[in-house]
């Protein structure tokens, strides 16, 4: 039976009673399932729910809105050649659809009617979306110095957005104070915390593996902050590996802005720095909730981390745009860190390898604006 997990001391609890965290505070995971063979995909069904087989129970009305089945671009980058996985093409723009999608339609199943986020970014305009979509209540939580442009998208699904003092780090303690007071009415439907959101992420590998005619890449690099892609990259091509369906796990390595890459840099063996500014912000997580099985995910595959400049990440995502993909530089140093792995050996010409480009270049218009030397826009 599939459970909730606490990957540190293998305590589990029953996955029935919906719950987003460990009696004691900590992060949880789930046990692993089987996984899925060809013969085991929906073709009848839409999007990443063609896989609905793989999760931990079949939801009777998913909230799905056409997440997932984006393309997967063969381009030659720096005269090194590689799949781009189109992620920012999504209903909300960014990757996090697929852990929305996924989390909101299996715990709406479990009687969840109303959910807490905190994210200014992509993961709070996907939960109050996908919130929308079905028919549940959605409060985000943000720092109250938040560009009220942040979260115009939330705003327009008509979620509650709630402006709370201090920094980043004092909003994520308030969701934390929220999400464990039952009196509150909401549910953290965390896109960091919940377990359920990496069951939506784990679609990405089950994807790229049909892409490529069911085998596995050999390599895939990968946008990192809290690391939800890597760890669903993980957690899906270890299901497809129990199940027989490849025979290897690929490498993935996790790209981080170096001025604030607090997994890369320990998946390099280097001491923690004090976190700084990077035009990444979506990256920019100074202490993620999973750090250890994130580098877990990274070692156990072969793979591991790489550490971007500004100005690579800056010239990655002008690159890109006159080439005629407009994403995020968050995602767009992803492509920086294939050129460093290119050119110290961790990649190889004949090997496939993707690079997961999460979203779309229309939210980072201020930043494209200061790199064109547009000023304030």
């Amino acid at each position: 039976m599939t459970a909730y997990l606490d990957p540190r001391t293998r305590q589990t609890w029953p996955l029935e009673a919906p719950r987003w965290r460990g009696d004691d505070g900590q992060p949880l995971l789930l046990t692993d399932l089987p996984g899925i063979a060809w013969e085991g995909i929906d073709q009848a069904a839409p999007g990443l729910w063609r896989y609905a087989a793989a999760l931990p129970f079949r939801p009777r009305e998913p909230i799905a809105m056409g997440e997932g089945r984006t393309p997967l671009l063969s381009r030659a980058l720096d005269g090194f050649p590689a799949l781009l996985k189109c992620e920012w093409l999504m209903p909300t723009g960014s990757f996090k659809d697929r852990g929305a999608s996924v989390m909101l339609s299996l715990l709406r199943e479990q009687g969840i009617a109303a959910v807490l986020e905190d994210s200014s970014g992509n993961g709070g305009a996907a939960i109050a979306t996908y919130a929308a979509a079905g028919g549940m209540r959605a409060r985000i939580l943000v720092p109250d110095s938040t560009s009220p442009a942040k979260t115009v998208q939330s705003r327009a699904a008509g979620a509650e957005i709630q402006l709370t003092p201090g920094s980043r780090q004092d909003c994520a303690e308030e969701a934390l104070r929220q999400g464990n007071d039952p009196s509150s009415g909401f549910f953290y439907a965390s896109h960091n915390w919940h377990p359920f959101f990496l069951q939506g992420t784990k679609t990405l590998a089950y994807e790229l593996w049909e892409d490529l005619g069911f085998v596995a890449p050999d390599a895939v690099v990968i946008p990192c902050g809290a690391g939800s892609n890597v760890l669903g990259c993980d957690i899906g091509f270890g299901e497809l590996l129990r199940a027989g369906a490849i025979s290897r796990l690929p490498r993935l390595y996790a790209a981080q802005p170096a001025n604030c890459g607090p997994i890369a840099r320990a998946a390099l063996g280097l001491p923690p720095e004090p976190p700084r500014p990077t035009i990444a912000e979506g990256t920019a997580i100074a202490q993620p909730i999973r750090p250890a099985e994130v580098l877990g995910a990274l070692r156990r595959s072969g793979g591991g981390g790489v550490l971007l400049e500004e100005e690579e990440i800056a010239a990655a995502s002008l690159g890109l745009a006159r080439s005629g993909i407009y994403v995020e530089p968050t995602c767009a140093q992803a492509v920086a860190a294939l050129g460093k792995l290119a050119a110290d050996g961790r990649v190889r010409p004949g090997e496939r390898v993707v690079v997961v480009l999460t979203g779309t270049g229309l939210k980072a218009t201020p930043r494209y604006a200061e790199l064109l030397g547009l000023g304030p826009v």
